[in-house]
């Protein structure tokens, strides 16, 4: 069996035009829940959507993590 260039090309094209996006977009969303820094959480997100099943366990990770505690103000 061989590997076209076109097939490894489609593949890492749907990597970098769905993936990243899509994960860097979900890791912002939990991080803006469960951190105080989200942009950074969003950056390592979209990084490790390199490699579509590291940034799956990241996702879930996030996913598991606590909510930061809101802290309501009295009027």
């Amino acid at each position: 069996m061989s590997i076209s260039a076109t097939l490894l090309g489609e593949f890492l094209a749907l990597i970098f035009i769905v993936c990243i996006p899509f994960f860097t977009w979900i890791s912002y969303r939990l991080g803006k829940r469960k951190t105080t820094t989200p942009v950074i959480v969003a950056v390592i997100g979209g990084l490790l959507a390199i490699i579509p099943i590291f940034g799956l366990i990241y996702i879930a990770v996030l996913a598991l993590k606590n909510d930061l505690e809101v802290k309501h103000s009295s009027v």
